[in-house]
């Protein structure tokens, strides 16, 4: 059981009682905090002075006219010297002689929050034996005595120092305590190495940057932890013992991970490299959010320099097209120039298709992650892709590891995929072959997905060209968009796309996406009472029965007044509205309301494009579900809250 704080003060101050020496302690105002019983008597003061809080002047002018420091001819001025001393307080010893002719020592040390304590002791029989020894000892020399008396100061003057520097000592171990402390809060590895490359201080973060170090790895060498990694860094530890600053990224091929490398030079002034100090950081999610923010500029940067241009190259293909078009109408046309024109139209119209996936590439486009199940996701690309392949071309999908629901942009991520797909088909050919997707966990950093074929394999320039926009080896028959989309789509997602060759034969393309899982859902518990706010009977009656199937139980309003006239409705759980209503309101100051009187369960929908005004304004403050969508989407929309 823990004790009080009323009794364990008064514990305190029996235990400060028994001692033999007065002691006395002030804080940083002059105020008296803690004394003891001899304290009191040995300086015969008051009751009040001995009270918590008792002003430190106040007890110096009382011994100053006591006579306690002997005879003085002006009181005030020795009661201001030693205030002022006190203010500007310094460790210190001291022996003097009272009044009353018995002498003290006084030793005083300042306290970390401020204040002093100082601790009085009656060394008056000491005194005396010095003096009696003198007395009896003729035949000692003055000088053995003098030395004699100088050893004995000494000594106390020594204890005291002892006691300074042990009150030092913990200060400093405290403060040892709550460094270490702090590198242990820091969310990166710091450590010491000395020119031996060997580890002198550690915090406990390493396995946190770099999974499946060891901890403990103080007197170890970097290569005997690092291993593989000490490779790339050791030219950078050289550089640094060298006496050169240095910060470095690289990726830690075990994990996927980004990783920040810090190196400082132990160096004091201009003397000798002792040593180097370290610090990693994983910086993964920010070198995703660099990615997607880079690929970003470069989309806006594309969409000027593209813009201008794709209008006059559209208006041109439009003007051509109706001249063609005219031409190809003409009865009385030889034939070979019947097919001329038929090609021209052709072309115009494949001119127009990839003036489209220029738009796609450049044009704004904004993720849209959203909790997805992987292999339910992939099995649907199975049933998309199966009829593009001819039969003997096999389509094998693995996951290889259980994953979560992950945030992703399901439409992006099958596009990239399916397009991944059939450039393995084209590259086939009409050979029998295979398709391998497989999907993989590469630790908590990487969704990796890889689409392999058993085709010839990229060549050399494709493998250095492929990812570049307008670039094909399908001669007129491709654009050169396909491998630029896919990556575009991915980098904008944080993540990376690699070309390579297969060992076996074969091309394969390897994506990473960020590994971002879903986060802990709460499903609310049907039936609930929803509110259906559409402006078009229709959309609303189709609406209401998905909401049904799900087992809610519906109100509709077609307008933002009438929904107002609704939201009080008692155990009224969800409000689903589109963004535009007829009316004086809209859905957007709708929902506002209703949040306004303290609703949580706020959905929209719209058919708006997600680049509208509205829409950017919806998005930011509800949960926005796009039309036309699903029971499915629905119920994915409307019962999991993230």
């Amino acid at each position: 059981m823990s004790l009080s704080e009323d009794t364990r003060i008064k514990l305190m101050g029996a235990g400060l009682n028994m001692i033999q020496q007065a002691l006395s302690i002030f804080d940083s105002n002059l105020r008296l905090s803690v004394s003891n019983r001899r304290y009191q008597e040995m300086f015969e003061l008051p009751d009040h002075l001995v009270q918590p809080g008792a002003e430190f002047e106040q007890t110096i002018r009382h011994l100053v006219s006591r006579g306690e420091y002997g005879q003085v001819d002006d009181e005030a001025e020795a009661v201001r010297v030693r205030v002022d001393a006190a203010r500007a307080f310094v460790p210190h010893y001291m022996e003097r002689e009272r009044a009353n002719g018995r002498w003290i020592s006084v030793e005083g040390a300042p306290l970390p929050q401020g204040g002093w304590v100082t601790v009085y002791t009656d060394i008056t029989e000491v005194k005396l034996q010095e003096r009696l020894l003198q007395a009896h000892s003729e035949e000692l020399s003055g000088e053995l005595l003098a030395h004699t008396k100088r050893l004995a100061q000494t000594n106390r003057a020594l204890a005291a120092s002892n006691a300074a520097l042990e009150q030092a000592k913990r200060e400093l171990t405290e403060m040892e305590a709550r460094t270490r402390l702090t590198a242990e809060m820091m969310p990166a590895h710091i450590a010491h190495l000395d020119r031996d490359l060997r580890y002198t201080f550690s915090n406990r973060r390493l396995s946190s940057v770099f999974p499946g170090l060891p901890q403990n790895i103080v007197g170890m060498t970097v290569q005997e932890v690092m291993g593989d990694v000490y490779g790339k860094i050791s030219q950078w530890l050289d550089l640094a013992l060298q006496g050169e600053n240095s910060v470095h990224e690289f990726t830690h091929d075990a994990s996927g991970r980004r990783v920040r490398l810090s190196l400082t030079p132990d160096q004091v002034d201009d003397g000798p490299i002792s040593g180097i100090y370290v610090m990693s950081m994983d910086v993964t999610e920010e070198t995703q959010a660099r990615a997607t923010l880079a690929q970003t500029r470069k989309r806006e940067l594309a969409a000027q320099l593209s813009s201008g241009l794709a209008h006059d190259f559209g208006n041109l293909l439009t003007i051509i097209l109706g001249l063609q078009g005219q031409l190809a109408r003409r009865k009385d046309l030889p034939p070979e120039i019947a097919q001329i024109a038929q090609s021209t139209i052709a072309a115009a119209r494949r001119g127009g298709v990839l003036l489209d996936r220029i738009a796609t590439i450049s044009g704004h486009r904004e993720l849209r992650p959203q909790p997805t199940d992987l292999a339910s996701l992939l099995e649907d690309l199975q049933v998309m892709a199966r009829p593009a392949l001819p039969p003997d071309i096999r389509l094998h999908m693995r996951v290889q590891d259980v994953l979560p629901p992950l945030m992703l942009d399901q439409g992006a991520l099958q596009d990239s995929l399916l397009n991944l797909i059939l450039n393995a088909r084209d590259a086939l050919g009409a050979e029998p072959g295979e398709i391998i997707l497989s999907a993989r966990r590469v630790s908590d950093t990487w969704l990796e997905l890889r689409v392999e074929d058993t085709g010839v394999g990229f060549s050399e320039m494709a493998l250095d060209k492929g990812l570049d926009p307008f670039f094909t080896t399908k001669g007129c028959e491709g654009s050169g968009l396909g491998l630029a989309m896919v990556y575009d789509q991915i980098t904008l997602a944080g993540g990376t796309v690699r070309l390579a060759n297969r060992a076996t034969g074969g091309a394969e393309v390897t994506l990473r996406l960020p590994f971002k899982p879903a986060a802990q859902v709460t499903r609310s518990q049907p039936p609930e009472l929803v509110l259906l706010v559409e402006d078009t009977d229709s959309i609303r009656e189709n609406v209401r029965e998905m909401l049904r199937d799900l087992g809610h139980n519906v109100i509709e309003a077609a307008s933002h007044d009438e929904a107002m006239a609704l939201v009080d409705l008692p155990g009224l759980g969800l409000v689903l509205s589109d963004i535009n209503l007829v009316g004086t309101g809209s859905g957007l100051d709708l929902l506002r309301a209703c949040r306004a009187q303290g609703m949580n369960r706020l959905h929209l929908m719209t058919a708006l494009p997600p680049g509208d005004t509205l829409y950017r304004e919806a998005a930011r403050e509800f949960p926005v579900l796009d039309k036309p969508f699903t029971l499915s989407e629905l119920r994915s929309a409307l019962e999991i809250v993230i």
